[in-house]
């Protein structure tokens, strides 16, 4: 056991250590930035079944000075077109999308088409349940020019608002800020590509050059595969939080969780099974087993409080707060089970389209 739980410990030192340095230098977006020199913008907008979301949204996009606001209804069943048509500005503009041909997943081709149809040289896809607060977009713009990113993407601020959406949600933050140091996007490092879809931002010649959705068609991550895609294409990614301008909540409860970060899971794990037993053994192993083991050492002790002061730093770097959110940690892995089985299952089903 003394092993095992060295090795713990050595996990949470590195992973500390990642969060403490991205907590200086990883950027955030701030308002007050000036607009000088931001090419005609797009904000587009893939949008399936999401009239529930778009009267919350749609106005922080129209707060934008975006030259156009581009909306494609995917297939919607439940009055999506109806809420966009509802808003009077001249810049915004509904595209209904055409059917889904074979080998393409639902999201890149509504993404795909919106493309197609955009006129901008900045082209910046936001999901629907995406909020803008005004000096968003020159925010982004600002962070785009200073790190001089050809493809540049927004991790939201995390909304929650149940408990079920707390064991889940927040790993997306402290997962990205504790293994990413920002400094490796400077560096030619093929390894560092992380994007994240939700604000993506693309220059058109850079969208262009790695083939857009097209080059992606079928993954189901597609925002880590573009990532991966232009780095290998040479191309410069640039990453920032979205502090008080940009935020979303994802889920609404559980087992919308579940179903959300189960879909995605398994390729993120390169679709192997082995990957993702070792995964969930080791998160246990790491995050549960040294609240168990608390009287077997030290090393197990200083693992478990590492564990909490983990989500700490991650909530204060974003901004979400919530400190009273690390005395979940020790749970997280057994409330993963689902999202895990959810994976195994090696078919994903999601707004209502099922994939493998």
């Amino acid at each position: 056991m003394g092993l095992l739980s060295t090795a713990v410990t050595g996990f949470h030192l590195v992973k500390t250590a990642g969060l403490v340095s991205n907590t200086r230098s990883f950027p955030v977006l701030a308002r007050g930035q000036s607009t000088s020199g931001r090419p005609r913008t797009s904000l587009l907008v893939p949008a399936r079944d999401e009239a529930a979301r778009l009267p919350y949204t749609l106005p922080g996009l129209l707060a934008q000075p975006a030259e156009e606001i581009l909306v494609l209804d995917d297939g919607s069943t439940d009055g999506t077109a109806r809420i966009v048509a509802g808003f009077d500005d001249p810049r915004l503009k509904l595209i209904t999308g055409t059917p889904r041909p074979d080998g393409w997943i639902g999201k890149n081709w509504a993404c795909h088409q919106l493309a197609r149809a955009a006129t901008g040289d900045l082209l910046v896809y936001l999901d629907a349940d995406v909020t803008l607060r005004p000096g968003a977009l020159d925010a982004v713009w600002t962070q785009v020019r200073r790190q001089r990113a050809d493809v540049f993407s927004v991790f939201p601020r995390q909304q929650t608002g149940t408990l079920g959406e707390r064991f889940l949600v927040p790993l997306i933050d402290e997962n990205l800020l504790g293994f990413l140091p920002h400094q490796l996007l400077d560096l030619p490092i093929r390894a560092a590509a992380v994007a994240n879809g939700q604000l993506l931002a693309f220059r058109r010649a850079a969208y262009e050059h790695v083939g857009g959705h097209a080059a992606v068609a079928g993954e189901i991550v597609e925002d880590l595969e573009l990532a991966r895609l232009s780095r290998r294409k040479g191309l410069k990614l640039g990453l920032a939080l979205g502090g008080d301008l940009v935020s979303t909540r994802m889920y609404d409860g559980y087992r919308s969780a579940v179903r959300g970060v189960g879909k995605s899971m398994r390729a993120a794990h390169g679709g192997s099974d082995v990957l993702l037993a070792a995964s969930f053994a080791w998160n246990v192993t790491a995050y549960t087993l040294p609240w168990l083991l608390w009287r077997r050492g030290g090393a197990w002790r200083a693992a478990a409080l590492l564990g909490l002061a983990e989500r700490v730093l991650s909530n204060a770097k974003t901004g979400r707060g919530a400190y009273a959110e690390a005395a979940l940690v020790p749970f997280t892995a057994p409330a993963a089970v689902p999202v895990y089985l959810t994976a195994l299952r090696r078919t994903a089903v999601w707004k209502g389209r099922e994939y493998r």
